[in-house]
């Protein structure tokens, strides 16, 4: 059974000018007669405009309201679904732990090292398909983003409000990180799972071990990219108006420096059975990842149903078009049978 639907249902609501382009139609039509009036007895009308016709008048309106109607059909863009298919999803699932602390604004890597990671998971959300990816941030606690999912629009839209403010309390809890992603993969599916951290690793707080022994139960790896420098490097302070107005300080007046911390992310992925990247500003670690990733045997968690849709909107334009050529050509006198019966009338 074909089913209908409009591609852009919002354009319909132009159908409500209807109304007022009638009443501007009928105002028209009666300030016409009004000012005839005022030229004129009513009794010499049909001496000085012999051949006007209302008829006329009206039909060369509806013509107009009938076009505008379906011109707003068209570009509403009706369309017909000519058949339903069943589509398996297979693939993997993949939580993406971002570090959004402070030290993520050094600039060791350009522009800063989190604009680098959004940059590199907005590469990656273009590139996948079929495979469902989460987000989690993290500082001194850690927020799912947004959950698991194949809406890769919507991932790449919640994406674009991540920022430095995304999450109140600062430190790098990577531990509660881990533990919430393990926490947030879903139950009821057998797919392959992995975690993918970005961060510095630098003043990493919360029980990582526990973190990693209960992702090896969970048979969950765990990737990790390091991005930074690790002789270290400032943390440049803007205002809200985004100029630079200097570094971070400590307690001492002194300049604070922000390292990587290599050992801990390598102890990370060694120990979640993964693989650390080290983070450049000329390579997208996350595509390398994907492609390790890729090689993981696929499963299958869920299906959903794909009506295609045909457009259909020239159903509406065609007419639409004829009635507008139509209405150009019919004048505005009386139909020529009309004045014959009215002349042969007046001759009796």
């Amino acid at each position: 059974m074909n089913a209908l639907r409009f591609a852009h249902s919002e354009y319909l609501y132009l159908l409500f000018l209807l109304i007022p382009l009638a009443g501007i139609m009928i105002y028209d039509y009666l300030e016409r007669n009004k000012a005839l009036n005022k030229f004129a007895e009513k009794n010499l009308h049909s001496l000085l405009a012999p051949y006007k016709s209302r008829l006329k008048y009206i039909i060369k309106s509806s013509l107009l309201l009938t076009a505008f109607a379906l011109f707003v059909v068209a570009i509403a863009n009706p369309q017909i679904g000519t058949r339903v298919e069943e589509v398996k999803q297979v693939g993997i699932d993949v939580y993406i732990l971002l570090d959004v602390s402070r030290s993520m604004q050094a600039e060791d890597i350009k522009p800063n090292r989190l604009a680098k990671a959004k940059h590199d998971i907005r590469s990656l959300i273009r590139k996948l398909h079929g495979d469902r990816i989460g987000l989690i941030v993290f500082a001194g606690r850690a927020y799912v983003q947004f959950p698991l999912t194949t809406d890769y629009s919507a991932a790449n839209m919640f994406l674009s409000a991540v920022d430095f403010d995304s999450v109140p309390q600062q430190g790098t809890d990577i531990g509660d990180a881990i533990k919430l992603a393990l926490r947030s993969f879903k139950k009821d599916t057998n797919t392959k799972k992995a975690i993918v951290l970005i961060t510095d690793g630098e003043n990493h707080q919360g029980d990582i071990e526990g973190a990693l022994k209960e992702a090896n139960e969970k048979g969950v790896s765990i990737y990790t990219i390091g991005l930074g420098s690790p002789e270290g490097v400032p943390i440049p302070l803007y205002d809200k108006t985004g100029r630079k107005i200097g570094y971070k300080k400590d307690r001492y007046g002194k300049i604070v420096l922000t390292k990587l911390d290599i050992p801990t992310l390598e102890m990370i992925a060694e120990k979640g059975n993964g693989k650390y990247y080290f983070g450049r500003s000329d390579m997208n670690e996350l595509e390398e990842i994907y492609k390790d990733l890729a090689h993981l045997q696929k499963t299958e968690f869920g299906s959903k149903k794909i009506t295609d849709f045909e457009d259909r909107f020239y159903i509406a334009l065609l007419p639409a078009l004829i009635l507008l050529i139509v209405e150009f050509f019919i004048t505005r006198n009386k139909f020529k049978f009309i004045r014959k019966i009215e002349t042969e009338g007046e001759n009796l």
